[in-house]
C-alpha cells in the first residue's frame, strides 16, 4: 500500500460519508491563511470524534490542543444547546483563529478557548467550581506531555467518561523502545501509564490515510 492509495480511500469515504460543510471548509481555509500547520484531524477522523461524542451522550467536552478549531467544531456540534466545551491552546495566535472559526460556525456560545500552557491551565480547571467532570476528553497537543495530560484528564472525568489521545502510533515508532524522539517517548510513557491504571480500560487503533500512518488511543474511565 502507498500513501497515494491511502489518500484515494480517504477521499472516497469522505466524499460519501462526510459531505462538504461550509463552516468546516472555512475553518481550514482560515487556518491555512493564518499560517497554522496543517496538522488538524482529517474530515473522516473529525466525523469519528463527532460520532463518539454523540454515542457517549456527552454534554461536556475538554479538548487539549485547539489549533484552528477544526476538531473543536466537530466535537461541539455533538453537544446539546446547553452543552459546554473547553479547549486549551498554548499559542495565542492559534486561539484567535479558532475563536473566529467557532463564531463563524455559530458555536461560540458552547465552545470556549483558553490560552496558555495546558499543564498550567489544567490545575486551575480542576480547582474551578463547576468546570468538570467532563464526559469526553480529546488530547491532541504536544506528545511529550501525553502522560501528564492523561493524569489530569483522570482528575477531570467520572466513571463512564471517554479519553481519546490522538497521534498515538507515531508512524510505527511507538513500538521502538530505543527511540529518543520526545513525542515517541512521551507517548510510550502514556501507554505504560494507561496499562497500569486500574481506573481505565483502553485500546489503541492504527490508522492510515491522508494523515499518513498513525492512530489513536481510546480509554474509558471505569472507576
Amino acid at each position: 500500500m502507498t500513501q497515494e492509495q491511502w489518500n484515494a480511500v480517504d477521499r472516497y469515504v469522505t466524499d460519501l460519508l462526510v459531505p462538504a460543510d461550509e463552516a468546516l471548509t472555512a475553518a481550514l481555509a482560515a487556518s491555512e491563511a493564518a499560517g497554522l500547520p496543517a496538522i488538524n484531524v482529517a474530515p473522516n477522523q473529525g466525523k469519528l470524534l463527532h460520532l463518539l461524542a454523540g454515542i457517549q451522550g456527552a454534554r461536556t467536552v475538554l479538548e487539549i490542543g485547539t489549533l484552528g478549531g477544526y476538531s473543536t467544531i466537530w466535537l461541539a456540534r455533538a453537544l446539546p444547546e446547553d452543552g459546554r466545551l473547553i479547549s486549551l491552546e498554548y499559542n495565542p495566535g492559534h486561539a484567535e483563529v479558532a475563536r473566529a472559526n467557532l463564531a463563524h460556525a455559530g458555536l461560540d456560545k458552547i465552545a470556549e478557548v483558553r490560552v496558555g500552557p495546558a499543564l498550567e491551565t489544567l490545575p486551575r480547571l480542576v480547582a474551578e467550581p463547576g468546570a468538570g467532570p467532563f464526559d469526553l476528553v480529546f488530547i491532541d497537543a504536544d506528545k511529550q506531555s501525553n502522560p501528564q495530560y492523561v493524569e489530569w484528564a483522570l482528575k477531570l472525568t467520572r466513571p463512564g467518561s471517554l479519553i481519546i489521545v490522538d497521534n498515538a502510533i507515531r508512524g510505527g515508532a511507538v513500538a521502538d523502545p530505543e527511540s529518543t524522539d520526545p513525542g515517541v517517548v512521551g507517548t510510550r510513557r502514556m501507554y505504560e501509564l494507561v496499562a497500569r491504571e486500574a481506573r481505565l480500560e483502553a485500546t489503541a487503533v492504527q490508522t492510515v490515510g491522508v494523515k499518513g500512518w498513525d492512530g489513536f488511543l481510546l480509554a474509558r474511565v471505569v472507576a
